[in-house]
């Protein structure tokens, strides 16, 4: 992931400095989809193993189950 920060940041830089070619904003593009998808999974799991407690007091594990119980 590191990686794929470091490219997604040289990139952005030089876009800003110099500009990209064609093929640098094909890679930039690829590189920020992969950023975005590793970013919902790791909040998806995030939230997937946060604890709810409602107003009731009952636990609650998962959003999906909070939804089911109101």
């Amino acid at each position: 992931m590191e990686q794929l920060l470091e490219r997604i940041n040289t990139l952005a830089h030089k876009a800003k400095t110099v500009g990209l070619t064609e093929e640098e904003k094909a890679e930039r593009e690829v590189l920020r989809n992969q950023y975005r998808e590793a970013f919902r999974r790791n909040l998806v799991q995030s939230l997937e193993s946060t604890i709810i407690v409602n107003e009731k007091g009952d636990i609650i594990r998962r959003v999906a189950d909070a939804k089911k119980k109101d």
